[in-house]
């Protein structure tokens, strides 16, 4: 995948995908979570945070992606990677399939492509003041763009954290966790995310849509 950064361009190929969940900072909120994908027939996790591990060649840059039937939705996360030594931060979509989550979340995590912006941070370069960026993202829904995930990284626990607890190495990508849906998890064919960074003034913006597949028996 090609990334934009303040001084040129990377090129960068994953090794290894972490998808860690369950991370709030807050546990009133990772309870809210929890509760409302149990609204929808998802069991609750074992521990918290959990780090699955999924196939790298599921971050992606392209759209539309192809989903299997229409039960998928999408997450808007920090997404971290390490490159030639150093840890740059980005931002990425969990798409996740609702229905398979019910039975597995794992499966349900490996099964859909996972959608990145092509910019990424100096993750040296805003450490000092992740607490203070915005993450928010909408859906297409009756026809206009509505709020469905609005917040900052202080919701979510510290990265440098998460990076111990997964252990990201050279070549590792990570999408971080997520805030909690305004108005309950639902499927959308079109997802738009942001991260804003009020210190620095930047932006990390993407937008992606879905097609369904249409399950055959």
């Amino acid at each position: 995948m090609q990334f934009k950064t303040l001084n040129g361009e990377i090129e960068f190929t994953a090794k290894t995908l972490t998808v860690a969940g369950w991370t709030g900072r807050n546990l009133d909120a990772v309870n809210h979570h929890i509760q409302e994908l149990a609204d929808i027939g998802i069991a609750p996790p074992s521990s918290v945070p959990l780090y699955y591990q999924c196939s790298p060649q599921l971050l992606t840059q392209d759209s539309p992606l192809a989903m299997l039937g229409a039960d998928t939705s999408g997450e808007a996360e920090p997404l971290l990677i390490r490159h030639q030594g150093k840890t740059w931060l980005g931002l990425a979509s969990d798409q996740t399939d609702r229905a398979l989550e019910a039975h597995s979340v794992a499966h349900s995590k490996q099964i859909c492509a996972k959608p990145v912006a092509n910019t990424l941070w100096d993750f040296n370069e805003v450490k000092d003041h992740l607490d203070q960026i915005e993450l928010t993202s909408w859906i297409w829904e009756n026809g206009k763009w509505v709020l469905y995930q609005k917040g900052s990284l202080e919701m979510i626990l510290p990265l440098t954290q998460l990076i111990e607890g997964a252990k990201l190495g050279e070549g590792g990508a990570m999408l971080c966790g997520t805030l909690s849906a305004i108005g309950g998890v639902r499927p959308a064919a079109r997802f738009k995310m942001a991260m804003h960074d009020p210190v620095t003034g930047q932006s990390i913006k993407a937008e992606y849509t879905t097609e369904n597949l249409s399950i055959i028996s």
